[in-house]
Protein backbone atom coordinates (compact mmCIF):
# COMPACT_ATOMS: atom_id res chain seq x y z
CA UNK A 1 0.00 0.00 0.00
CA UNK A 2 1.37 3.67 -0.58
CA UNK A 3 -0.15 7.32 0.49
CA UNK A 4 0.19 9.68 -2.07
CA UNK A 5 0.68 13.43 -1.28
CA UNK A 6 -1.30 15.34 -3.63
CA UNK A 7 -1.26 19.19 -4.49
CA UNK A 8 -4.98 19.71 -5.13
CA UNK A 9 -4.79 23.89 -5.43
CA UNK A 10 -2.77 27.08 -5.09
CA UNK A 11 -4.15 29.98 -3.08
CA UNK A 12 -2.36 33.12 -3.84
CA UNK A 13 -3.90 35.29 -0.31
CA UNK A 14 -4.28 38.98 -0.91
CA UNK A 15 -0.96 40.42 0.84
CA UNK A 16 0.16 36.75 1.07
CA UNK A 17 3.86 37.84 0.92
CA UNK A 18 3.64 40.22 4.30
CA UNK A 19 1.79 37.08 5.48
CA UNK A 20 3.60 34.44 4.58
CA UNK A 21 6.76 34.99 3.88
CA UNK A 22 8.84 35.98 0.48
CA UNK A 23 11.74 33.69 0.34
CA UNK A 24 11.77 29.94 0.38
CA UNK A 25 9.13 27.28 -0.15
CA UNK A 26 6.71 30.00 0.86
CA UNK A 27 6.39 32.69 -1.74
CA UNK A 28 3.18 34.15 -0.90
CA UNK A 29 1.21 31.13 -2.04
CA UNK A 30 -0.65 28.22 -0.12
CA UNK A 31 -1.23 24.84 -1.00
CA UNK A 32 -4.08 21.86 -0.85
CA UNK A 33 -2.03 18.89 0.69
CA UNK A 34 -4.56 15.94 0.69
CA UNK A 35 -3.62 12.51 0.93
CA UNK A 36 -4.54 9.49 -1.54
CA UNK A 37 -4.19 6.25 0.90
CA UNK A 38 -4.16 2.65 -0.96
CA UNK A 39 -6.12 0.88 1.66
CA UNK A 40 -7.25 -2.84 2.01
CA UNK A 41 -10.24 -2.27 0.58
CA UNK A 42 -10.28 0.98 -1.92
CA UNK A 43 -8.42 4.15 -1.78
CA UNK A 44 -9.16 6.72 0.76
CA UNK A 45 -8.65 10.22 0.55
CA UNK A 46 -8.05 12.81 3.29
CA UNK A 47 -9.34 16.40 2.36
CA UNK A 48 -10.59 17.16 -1.24
CA UNK A 49 -9.85 20.68 -1.62
CA UNK A 50 -12.04 22.28 -4.07
CA UNK A 51 -14.70 20.37 -6.71
CA UNK A 52 -14.96 20.35 -10.16
CA UNK A 53 -18.36 21.95 -8.88
CA UNK A 54 -16.16 24.92 -7.68
CA UNK A 55 -14.48 25.01 -10.49
CA UNK A 56 -17.38 25.31 -12.81
CA UNK A 57 -19.11 28.04 -10.19
CA UNK A 58 -16.67 29.61 -8.17
CA UNK A 59 -19.43 32.11 -6.76
CA UNK A 60 -20.31 29.08 -4.31
CA UNK A 61 -17.41 29.72 -2.66
CA UNK A 62 -18.53 33.44 -2.08
CA UNK A 63 -17.17 36.79 -2.49
CA UNK A 64 -14.99 37.04 0.51
CA UNK A 65 -13.47 34.08 -0.02
CA UNK A 66 -12.60 34.59 -3.89
CA UNK A 67 -11.34 38.10 -2.99
CA UNK A 68 -9.13 37.28 0.22
CA UNK A 69 -8.08 33.92 -0.59
CA UNK A 70 -7.44 34.23 -4.33
CA UNK A 71 -8.15 30.70 -5.56
CA UNK A 72 -6.55 29.74 -8.62
CA UNK A 73 -9.68 27.15 -10.11
CA UNK A 74 -7.69 24.22 -12.40
CA UNK A 75 -9.37 21.01 -12.84
CA UNK A 76 -6.72 19.29 -13.42
CA UNK A 77 -5.67 19.97 -9.79
CA UNK A 78 -8.75 18.73 -8.28
CA UNK A 79 -8.66 15.33 -6.47
CA UNK A 80 -10.79 13.41 -8.94
CA UNK A 81 -8.70 14.62 -11.83
CA UNK A 82 -5.59 13.44 -10.35
CA UNK A 83 -7.23 10.46 -8.90
CA UNK A 84 -7.96 9.85 -12.33
CA UNK A 85 -4.74 10.45 -13.36
CA UNK A 86 -3.27 7.75 -10.87
CA UNK A 87 -5.19 5.51 -13.06
CA UNK A 88 -8.02 5.05 -10.49
CA UNK A 89 -11.78 5.21 -11.16
CA UNK A 90 -13.23 7.77 -8.66
CA UNK A 91 -15.60 4.45 -7.87
CA UNK A 92 -12.61 3.30 -6.19
CA UNK A 93 -12.93 5.98 -3.36
CA UNK A 94 -14.43 4.18 -0.71
CA UNK A 95 -13.75 6.25 2.18
CA UNK A 96 -13.27 10.08 2.84
CA UNK A 97 -11.82 11.60 6.52
CA UNK A 98 -11.83 15.55 6.39
CA UNK A 99 -10.19 17.19 8.76
CA UNK A 100 -12.57 19.55 9.04
CA UNK A 101 -15.40 20.98 6.94
CA UNK A 102 -14.08 24.40 5.93
CA UNK A 103 -14.76 24.80 2.20
CA UNK A 104 -11.19 24.45 0.86
CA UNK A 105 -11.03 21.04 1.89
CA UNK A 106 -14.43 19.58 1.20
CA UNK A 107 -15.45 21.19 -2.17
CA UNK A 108 -14.53 17.57 -3.70
CA UNK A 109 -17.00 15.49 -1.75
CA UNK A 110 -19.65 15.83 -4.52
CA UNK A 111 -16.68 14.50 -7.09
CA UNK A 112 -16.59 10.96 -5.27
CA UNK A 113 -20.86 10.37 -4.19
CA UNK A 114 -20.43 6.69 -3.69
CA UNK A 115 -17.72 7.49 -0.70
CA UNK A 116 -18.56 7.40 3.08
CA UNK A 117 -17.21 10.58 4.51
CA UNK A 118 -15.85 10.47 7.99
CA UNK A 119 -15.35 13.44 10.11
CA UNK A 120 -15.65 14.30 14.26
CA UNK A 121 -19.25 14.88 15.39
CA UNK A 122 -18.73 18.63 16.32
CA UNK A 123 -17.71 19.32 13.06
CA UNK A 124 -20.45 18.14 11.25
CA UNK A 125 -22.56 19.85 14.23
CA UNK A 126 -20.89 23.25 13.38
CA UNK A 127 -21.23 22.90 9.74
CA UNK A 128 -24.56 22.17 9.84
CA UNK A 129 -25.81 25.38 12.74
CA UNK A 130 -23.29 27.62 10.54
CA UNK A 131 -24.13 29.64 13.71
CA UNK A 132 -21.31 32.60 13.41
CA UNK A 133 -20.48 35.07 10.68
CA UNK A 134 -17.17 33.26 10.28
CA UNK A 135 -18.90 29.77 10.40
CA UNK A 136 -21.67 31.12 7.73
CA UNK A 137 -18.13 32.23 5.49
CA UNK A 138 -16.15 29.30 5.90
CA UNK A 139 -18.94 26.40 5.24
CA UNK A 140 -21.02 25.87 2.33
CA UNK A 141 -23.99 24.06 2.37
CA UNK A 142 -23.83 23.62 -1.40
CA UNK A 143 -20.87 21.56 -1.38
CA UNK A 144 -22.46 18.56 0.77
CA UNK A 145 -26.19 19.58 -1.19
CA UNK A 146 -25.45 15.60 -2.90
CA UNK A 147 -26.56 14.17 0.69
CA UNK A 148 -23.19 12.33 1.48
CA UNK A 149 -22.81 9.23 3.27
CA UNK A 150 -21.91 10.75 6.55
CA UNK A 151 -20.42 8.83 9.25
CA UNK A 152 -19.67 11.03 12.46
CA UNK A 153 -17.06 10.05 14.96
CA UNK A 154 -17.50 11.12 18.07
CA UNK A 155 -14.60 12.87 19.96
CA UNK A 156 -15.59 11.72 23.03
CA UNK A 157 -14.52 8.13 21.65
CA UNK A 158 -10.72 9.47 21.21
CA UNK A 159 -9.66 7.39 24.08
CA UNK A 160 -6.77 5.89 22.28
CA UNK A 161 -3.32 7.55 23.65
CA UNK A 162 -1.56 7.77 20.52
CA UNK A 163 2.15 9.65 21.42
CA UNK A 164 0.29 11.83 23.70
CA UNK A 165 -2.96 12.50 22.23
CA UNK A 166 -6.04 11.20 22.01
CA UNK A 167 -7.24 9.46 19.15
CA UNK A 168 -9.71 7.02 17.21
CA UNK A 169 -10.14 4.78 15.17
CA UNK A 170 -11.51 5.48 11.36
CA UNK A 171 -12.04 2.04 10.03
CA UNK A 172 -11.13 -0.26 12.82
CA UNK A 173 -12.03 -3.50 10.67
CA UNK A 174 -10.42 -2.29 7.32
CA UNK A 175 -7.82 -0.49 7.82
CA UNK A 176 -6.50 -0.09 11.86
CA UNK A 177 -3.48 1.99 11.23
CA UNK A 178 -5.81 4.84 10.73
CA UNK A 179 -7.08 7.49 13.05
CA UNK A 180 -8.66 10.17 13.80
CA UNK A 181 -6.84 12.77 15.82
CA UNK A 182 -9.01 15.99 17.31
CA UNK A 183 -6.86 18.86 16.92
CA UNK A 184 -9.39 21.97 17.86
CA UNK A 185 -9.31 25.25 17.94
CA UNK A 186 -9.13 26.35 13.73
CA UNK A 187 -12.58 24.85 13.92
CA UNK A 188 -15.08 23.27 16.38
CA UNK A 189 -14.23 20.01 15.19
CA UNK A 190 -10.99 20.24 13.19
CA UNK A 191 -8.84 17.21 13.68
CA UNK A 192 -5.40 14.92 12.12
CA UNK A 193 -5.72 12.36 10.94
CA UNK A 194 -2.41 9.87 11.07
CA UNK A 195 -1.70 6.93 9.24
CA UNK A 196 1.60 4.58 9.69
CA UNK A 197 3.82 4.17 7.04
CA UNK A 198 6.78 1.54 6.61
CA UNK A 199 9.16 3.67 8.74
CA UNK A 200 6.53 5.97 11.13
CA UNK A 201 3.68 7.49 11.69
CA UNK A 202 2.56 10.26 8.80
CA UNK A 203 0.00 12.65 10.29
CA UNK A 204 -2.07 15.19 8.23
CA UNK A 205 -2.71 18.26 10.77
CA UNK A 206 -4.84 20.22 8.43
CA UNK A 207 -5.19 23.26 9.73
CA UNK A 208 -3.65 22.93 13.09
CA UNK A 209 -0.87 25.18 11.53
CA UNK A 210 0.05 27.00 8.24
CA UNK A 211 3.56 27.07 7.88
CA UNK A 212 6.67 24.09 9.04
CA UNK A 213 8.23 27.04 11.36
CA UNK A 214 5.02 26.68 13.55
CA UNK A 215 5.78 23.40 14.76
CA UNK A 216 10.08 23.35 13.95
CA UNK A 217 12.18 22.91 17.36
CA UNK A 218 14.05 25.55 18.54
CA UNK A 219 13.93 29.39 17.73
CA UNK A 220 12.81 29.65 14.19
CA UNK A 221 11.55 32.82 12.08
CA UNK A 222 7.98 32.55 11.34
CA UNK A 223 6.60 34.40 8.21
CA UNK A 224 5.54 37.39 9.63
CA UNK A 225 1.70 38.13 10.07
CA UNK A 226 0.96 34.74 10.00
CA UNK A 227 0.17 34.48 13.81
CA UNK A 228 -2.39 36.60 13.61
CA UNK A 229 -4.28 35.31 10.60
CA UNK A 230 -4.27 32.29 12.37
CA UNK A 231 -5.74 33.78 15.73
CA UNK A 232 -8.13 35.81 13.42
CA UNK A 233 -9.07 32.43 11.74
CA UNK A 234 -10.03 30.21 14.97
CA UNK A 235 -13.10 29.76 16.65
CA UNK A 236 -11.38 29.21 19.62
CA UNK A 237 -7.58 30.58 20.03
CA UNK A 238 -6.84 29.33 23.28
CA UNK A 239 -7.76 25.67 22.01
CA UNK A 240 -5.93 26.63 18.84
CA UNK A 241 -2.65 27.39 20.67
CA UNK A 242 -2.81 24.20 23.18
CA UNK A 243 -3.35 22.29 20.15
CA UNK A 244 -0.21 23.74 18.58
CA UNK A 245 1.87 23.23 21.90
CA UNK A 246 1.04 19.59 21.57
CA UNK A 247 2.07 19.06 18.33
CA UNK A 248 5.36 20.78 19.32
CA UNK A 249 5.79 18.52 21.87
CA UNK A 250 5.27 15.93 19.46
CA UNK A 251 7.92 17.29 17.70
CA UNK A 252 9.95 17.59 19.89
CA UNK A 253 9.59 13.94 21.31
CA UNK A 254 9.04 11.86 19.09
CA UNK A 255 10.19 12.73 15.51
CA UNK A 256 11.63 9.59 14.55
CA UNK A 257 8.36 7.92 15.04
CA UNK A 258 5.86 10.85 13.63
CA UNK A 259 5.73 12.91 10.75
CA UNK A 260 3.86 15.98 10.44
CA UNK A 261 2.62 17.70 7.91
CA UNK A 262 -0.11 20.55 7.32
CA UNK A 263 -2.53 21.47 4.50
CA UNK A 264 -1.36 24.82 3.49
CA UNK A 265 2.32 24.75 3.15
CA UNK A 266 4.39 24.82 0.09
CA UNK A 267 7.33 23.13 2.39
CA UNK A 268 5.48 20.19 3.45
CA UNK A 269 4.72 19.30 -0.06
CA UNK A 270 8.41 19.76 -1.19
CA UNK A 271 10.04 18.01 0.93
CA UNK A 272 7.42 15.05 1.05
CA UNK A 273 8.21 11.84 -1.41
CA UNK A 274 5.18 11.24 -4.11
CA UNK A 275 4.61 8.34 -2.58
CA UNK A 276 4.96 6.64 0.70
CA UNK A 277 5.11 3.01 0.94
CA UNK A 278 3.17 1.29 3.86
CA UNK A 279 3.49 -2.14 5.01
Amino acid sequence: MRVHHLDCATMCPFGGRLLLGSGGPLVGRLSAHCLLIEGPTGLILVDTAFGTADVADPGRLGRQFLTTVRPRLDLARTALHQVRALGYHPEDVHDIVLTHLDLDHAGGIGDFPNARIHVLDEELRAARARATRGERDRYRPAQWAHHPRWVEHPRNGATEDWYGLRALPILPGEAPDLLLVPLPGHSRGHSGVAVRTDDRWLLHCGDAYFSHTDVAPGPVRRPPGLTVFQRLVAIDDHARRDTLERLRELRRSHADKVRTVCAHDPFDLVTAPYAEPQP
